[in-house]
């Protein structure tokens, strides 16, 4: 299984035209790189807290969804379409390509310490990330901002009707981005949880407020 996702990366890879995703261990053969995983429901402040943090402790924010929607709007992607209907659907992209995405921003970076913002999403997300970085980076722990659905699900509608751009900012993306969150990514959190590296957030608050919880979270 895991052998034919190798193979899989490996053609989405050069597909997208990136280098290999082992050029990243090379490139930081003396330090691994940092990662910290930036989870929780849509609407929940990730984006917003993570260029706070950028601000404040000088990490680079990889966030999956933009690099998809980037891929997505790049001319002559052979993934566009696929990836549009998976965030129109609702539902998680395959992970070969968002692994590819995200391998290639790190490897363009000149830094070491990144915020990883909206994946892993799911299992198969976990696996492939597991597999292919695995041994070239260092998770420190899964930053989980923590919201109800009816408090994401205002501020998502509010941001689409702000003229966000979005094609995912409205009730019936919402719905289902939801339902997969629900089923997949809480699985997650629960499993970096049982090895002590999730540091809940309670994202309900003010921005600012919010954000006072973060920093004691990098502590």
């Amino acid at each position: 299984m895991f052998g034919l996702l190798t193979r899989r990366i490996g053609c989405v890879t050069s597909s997208l035209g990136f280098r290999n995703i082992t050029n990243i261990k090379t490139k930081m053969s003396v330090e691994l790189p940092n990662v910290i995983f930036v989870l929780g429901g849509p609407g929940a402040g990730k984006g917003t807290q993570c260029a706070k943090i950028v601000e404040k402790f000088q990490y680079v924010h990889l966030s999956a969804g933009d690099l998809l929607r980037e891929e997505r709007n790049t001319p002559g992607s052979a993934y566009g379409e696929l990836i549009e209907n998976h965030i129109r659907n609702g539902s998680i992209v395959p992970v070969e390509i968002t692994c590819s995405l995200l391998a290639n921003a790190m490897e363009k970076s000149d830094q070491n310490k990144f915020l990883i913002d909206g994946f892993p999403r799911n299992k198969d997300n976990l696996d492939g990330w597991q597999k292919e970085m695995g041994d070239k980076t260092n998770v420190q722990f899964v930053l989980f901002f923590n919201c109800s659905q009816e408090t994401c699900m205002d501020r998502c509608l509010q941001r689409g009707a702000a003229g966000s751009g979005r094609s995912d900012d409205n009730e019936e993306s919402l719905k289902k981005r939801f339902q997969t969150y629900v089923k997949d990514t809480m699985a997650i959190i629960e499993y970096y949880e049982a090895l002590g590296l999730v540091r809940k957030i309670d994202a309900s608050q003010s921005p600012d407020q919010v954000f006072e919880d973060v920093k004691k979270a990098f502590e």
